[in-house]
C-alpha cells in the first residue's frame, strides 16, 4: 500500500489492520470509486472496484458508500446488486438520507422535502433567464436538483455566474446549495457526509474507520473522521486526485483517481487477510 504520510493516518491504518472485523471503510462513488464524467449518468464504477470491494467486505465490520446520488441509483451505477460478498456493504445515498443494504437488497427513506419539487419546476425558467440553459446540464437526483457546467464554453465561468442566483433559488425553497467540482446540488439542509458517517460508525460500533473522497462535498466526512480521532477513535483520510486542495491538504494520503483508490482497497484487503 502507498506511504501514509501522518502519524494520525498511520494509526488508523495500523487500527484497521490489527481488528479489521471492527473497522468501517467509507468511500464516496464520484471520482472516488467512478472517474468523473462529462454525462453523470455515463458513470460507471471503476472495472476493478467492485472486485476489490467484495474481498475487502467479509474481513471489516462494513464498507459504506456515502454519495449525493439516489442510493438506488449509485447501486445500479457500481453494479453491487447481487455480489457474492459485499453483504457487508451499504449505500448511503443523498448524503444519508436514504440507505440501501446489500444483505436484503432494498431502499428505505424518508418523504423527499417539498422544496425540490419547487425548485425543480422554477430552474428551467431560472437558467434559460440567465442564459445557461442550453450550456448546462440538469441531473434529477429525486430529493434533490444538481446543475453541472462541465460541458460550457466557460465551465468555471458558468459555476460562478450560477451560484449566486441557485442559492437564492434554493433559500426561497428551504434549500441550500453544495457545490462541488462544475457542479451545483440544490438539496434539503440538515444532512451531509459528516452526519451520516458519524451516525453509522456509531451503530456499527465500529472502533477504526477509513474514508475516500474527492470534492467539495465529501469535507464534513473528512471533519467527521477528525473529530472521531479526537475523540480517540483511530481513522484515515484518503484524498483522491488533488483537483480540491482543501480535501488533498487534509488527507492522510492523496492518489491520482479512482484506479489508484481500488488498487489501494485491494492491497488493504490482502493484507487484512493475510493478517
Amino acid at each position: 500500500m502507498d506511504a501514509i504520510r501522518t502519524a494520525a493516518g498511520r494509526d488508523g491504518l495500523a487500527a484497521i489492520v490489527a481488528r479489521p472485523s471492527r473497522a468501517v471503510i467509507a468511500l464516496d462513488f464520484d471520482g472516488t470509486l467512478a472517474p468523473i464524467v462529462p454525462d453523470p449518468e455515463q458513470a460507471r464504477a471503476h472495472p476493478d472496484a467492485v472486485a476489490a470491494l467484495a474481498a475487502l467486505a467479509p474481513r471489516v465490520a462494513s464498507v459504506a458508500v456515502i454519495t449525493g446520488r439516489p442510493a438506488g441509483v449509485a447501486v445500479r451505477l457500481g453494479d453491487f446488486a447481487g455480489v457474492a460478498g459485499l453483504g457487508h456493504l451499504v449505500v448511503l445515498g443523498h448524503y444519508g438520507a436514504e440507505r440501501w443494504d446489500a444483505v436484503t437488497g432494498t431502499v428505505h427513506a424518508p418523504a423527499p422535502h417539498p422544496g425540490v419539487a419547487s425548485v425543480r419546476s422554477e430552474l428551467p425558467g431560472v437558467l434559460a433567464e440567465l442564459g445557461w440553459w442550453h450550456d448546462t446540464y440538469v441531473e434529477e437526483k429525486g430529493r434533490a436538483v444538481a446543475v453541472h457546467t462541465r460541458r460550457a464554453a466557460d465551465p468555471q465561468g458558468a459555476f460562478e455566474a450560477l451560484r449566486g442566483p441557485l442559492g437564492d433559488l434554493a433559500a426561497r425553497h428551504g434549500l441550500v446549495v453544495e457545490p462541488g467540482r462544475l457542479v451545483l446540488e440544490l438539496r434539503p439542509p440538515g444532512v451531509d457526509k459528516g452526519v451520516a458517517l458519524t451516525e453509522y460508525v456509531r451503530e456499527v460500533g465500529a472502533e477504526s474507520v477509513l474514508y475516500a473522497g474527492d470534492d467539495l462535498g465529501d469535507l464534513p466526512a473528512f471533519a467527521a473522521v477528525e473529530k472521531l480521532r479526537s475523540d480517540g477513535l483511530p481513522g484515515v483520510l484518503l484524498c483522491s486526485g488533488t483537483e480540491v486542495p482543501d480535501l488533498s491538504t487534509r488527507a492522510d494520503l492523496t492518489l491520482p483517481g479512482p484506479a489508484q483508490v481500488v488498487t489501494f482497497l485491494s492491497d488493504l484487503a490482502r493484507t487484512v487477510t493475510a493478517g
